[in-house]
């Protein structure tokens, strides 16, 4: 034991002067099940175990079927917690609305698909409504995740839309040649090699990409134009061409249904739920502080960290899931 807490108590000192990292030993639960704690109540909800609660869910960060990077273990593979909580919400009678808070510029195609069929399933399988309540940033991916609620409610300062498919090659023939390098690879097929970054990408293996990436596309504007009854057709395209706007500004053009902030959602969930009063409970981790309803939230987007003269590259974005890859994704600093 003594050997695992001195690197550790090092470690704490030498970061200790250039962050706010913390470092703790203690004892916890055995399970590392997800928790509940009441962030928000009418008068008279709190007390009585039959009080009806509504359930804040968190969708923070990049959406992809893998753990997220951290300092020293990976963290939470971020589909994996958001079909948990939705299961507790589920089996917790006392539940009878949840709130999804999204701060996510988006991430993989597949794994925006999956949670937005996970919030399909739930409202299908419980009759529980969902309402929507856009953070920061809720984005290509993060608002393909949106249109499976009843509701969306915006701040005016959100970033969302960026509806659209991007997959990111790199051609590195140029710099190959100039240090005398060349790519020979054996393959199978004429197509084996589509998107490889070692050689420059043909007609026909573009047109392969272009198809695959317009069908994406085709079925991320069929989404939105089924779940948003309240965008014209005339603004269809220019709303779809992979811009982003501001929540005002979504509202306007009914990309969103309101502006408000997460209380207005909280009101939106009750009214929903035939509720005059309840207690909004976010889920989180036992050995996480939850001293409100804005606790423990991250970054939207995970970005390369530097931490002092340790040089700890926290590498983040689309490059923590190396290989070619097609993205629901609003993220300038990740391109």
């Amino acid at each position: 034991m003594r050997l695992v807490i001195l690197p550790i108590l090092l470690l704490t000192v030498i970061l200790s002067g250039c962050s706010r990292l913390r470092f703790v030993i203690d004892a916890i639960p055995a399970h590392d099940d997800l928790t509940e704690t009441v962030v928000i109540a009418d008068k008279g909800a709190v007390g009585g175990g039959g009080a009806a609660k509504v359930a804040l869910i968190d969708v923070t960060g990049l959406i992809a079927d893998a753990p997220t990077p951290g300092l020293l273990a990976p963290g939470e593979n971020p589909v994996a917690k958001f079909a948990e909580s939705l299961r507790i919400a589920t089996d917790d009678a006392a539940v009878k609305a949840i709130i999804v808070r999204i701060n996510s510029p988006g991430g993989t195609v597949t794994a925006s698909d999956v949670m937005y069929r996970e919030l399909l399933h739930f409202k299908k399988s419980t009759g529980k409504p969902v309402v929507i309540s856009m953070a920061d940033v809720a984005a290509s991916g993060g608002y393909y995740l949106a249109c499976a609620g009843d509701e969306i409610v915006a701040y005016p300062t959100t970033v969302t839309g960026s509806i659209g498919v991007i997959m990111q090659t790199f051609n590195l023939t140029e710099g190959m040649r100039k240090i005398g390098i060349k790519s020979d690879a054996i393959t199978s097929g004429p197509n084996k090699t589509v998107g490889s970054p070692f050689e420059p990408m043909p007609a026909e293996h573009r047109e392969l990409l272009q198809g695959i990436v317009t069908e994406f596309y085709g079925n991320f504007r069929g989404i939105v134009a089924a779940n948003r009854p309240a965008l014209s057709p005339s603004d269809i395209d220019w709303i779809t061409d992979g811009r982003v706007v501001t929540g005002s500004r979504a509202a306007e053009v009914g990309l969103v249904d309101k502006v408000g902030d997460l209380r207005d959602a909280f009101v939106s969930a009750k009214t929903r739920a035939k509720l005059t009063t309840a207690k909004l409970v976010k889920y989180h981790r036992p050995i996480d502080h939850v001293g409100s309803a804005w606790a423990d939230a991250p970054a939207p987007t995970p970005t390369a960290a530097q931490i002092n003269f340790l040089q700890l590259n926290l590498a983040g974005g689309a490059n923590a899931h190396s290989g070619p890859n097609f993205w629901y994704l609003w993220d300038p600093a990740v391109w």
